[in-house]
């Protein structure tokens, strides 16, 4: 009987092992194909033509006027299956916001639409990071744009390097 090293079995990272290198390509790239973003999202946006897909703001009217971004498709989740097939083509894909990653409203209009028949992904950090990472929105009073902060962006920079 092999035992595992003290310092393994006493380290709570290494308590249950990585996986094998196959089904961590696996996972990390199914997640990927899950979700997108905030800068990857700003960046399609931000170039020249068609991004190759739809954004879609999951949110309340209220927390739409509050703040979305600019381009954006407001859609709250509750009126998905009603109204998804009158506003978005099933062959562009969809990929959905709420307010953070303390919400999972954009989990729910990414079920509701996949349900529907879409392909979606969901946008990592939700309208927060869009916000955090100095990126413009609009609201109800127009546009606005906040300071990146710093815990959540690169000061001074387009690109974090990831």
């Amino acid at each position: 009987m092999t035992s595992q090293p003290a310092v393994l079995a006493a380290n709570p990272v290494l308590r249950v092992p990585p996986a094998a290198p196959a089904a961590a390509a696996a996972y990390f790239g199914a997640s990927l194909a899950f979700h997108a973003d905030v800068s990857d999202v700003a960046a399609a946006l931000a170039a020249d033509g068609d991004p190759g897909f739809v954004l879609l703001d999951s949110r309340s009217t209220a927390s739409w006027d509050q703040g979305h971004i600019p381009g954006a498709v407001h859609l709250p989740t509750a009126l998905i299956a009603e109204q998804a097939p009158g506003l978005l083509d099933p062959a562009v894909p969809v990929v959905t916001y709420c307010w953070g990653p303390g919400c999972n409203g954009a989990a729910r209009a990414a079920l509701a639409l996949a349900e529907l028949g879409y392909r979606v992904k969901e946008m990592l950090g939700g309208f927060e990071y869009w916000a955090r990472e100095g990126f413009a929105f609009e609201t109800w009073q127009g546009a606005e744009r906040r300071d990146a902060d710093p815990l959540a962006a690169p000061a001074g920079a387009d690109d974090c390097g990831c």
